[in-house]
C-alpha cells in the first residue's frame, strides 16, 4: 500500500504532485493575468488588439450641459434675489439662467409664480409650466426639446 506522502508527491520532483497545494491548483493567476508572460501565446492568438490604444475620443466635442428644473427655481428665487442674480419687476421674477452657466431648463417641480427666464434651450414641458404660471420662458432661436 502505498503511503499518503508518497502519494502527495507523485507527479513531480519538487513535491506537491501534478496539483498545487490545496485550493485552485496550478492557474498561472487568476483573471487576464500573465497576457504578457506565460499566456502570451494565447493572448497573441485569441486577443491580439489586447495591448496599445484603438481610436479616439474627440473631446473638443464634447459638452457638458448644465440644467435646472423649474421646481429648483421656484423653491430658491428669493435666494437668487438676494445675491443678486434675479430680479422682481411688477411681480414677475426676471432669470437669466445663461449668465448663471445653465444652458438647459427642465420641467420637473411645480411653478407657483410668474418668472421671465432667459435660457439657451428648454423643454416644451418646462415652458408650458411657466406659462401656465404667468410668464414666459426666452430661448435661443427654435431649439426647443
Amino acid at each position: 500500500m502505498v503511503r499518503q506522502k508518497t502519494k502527495k508527491y507523485r507527479g513531480t520532483l519538487y513535491g506537491r504532485g501534478k496539483k498545487a497545494g490545496r485550493g485552485k491548483g496550478k492557474r498561472g493567476g487568476s483573471g487576464m493575468a500573465g497576457l504578457g508572460k506565460h499566456r502570451w501565446i494565447w493572448m497573441v492568438k485569441y486577443e491580439p488588439d489586447h495591448y496599445g490604444s484603438h481610436g479616439f475620443v474627440r473631446h473638443a466635442l464634447r459638452r457638458e450641459e448644465k440644467a435646472i428644473n423649474v421646481g429648483d427655481i421656484d423653491r430658491s428665487y428669493d435666494t437668487f434675489v438676494k445675491e443678486g442674480l434675479a430680479k422682481v419687476e411688477n411681480d414677475v421674477v426676471n432669470i437669466d439662467l445663461k449668465s448663471m452657466g445653465y444652458s438647459l431648463l427642465l420641467g420637473a417641480g411645480q411653478v407657483g409664480r410668474p418668472f421671465h427666464i432667459k435660457v439657451s434651450r428648454a423643454t416644451e414641458r418646462a415652458m408650458e409650466k411657466v406659462r401656465n404660471a404667468g410668464g414666459e420662458v426666452e430661448t435661443d432661436g427654435d431649439k426647443e426639446e
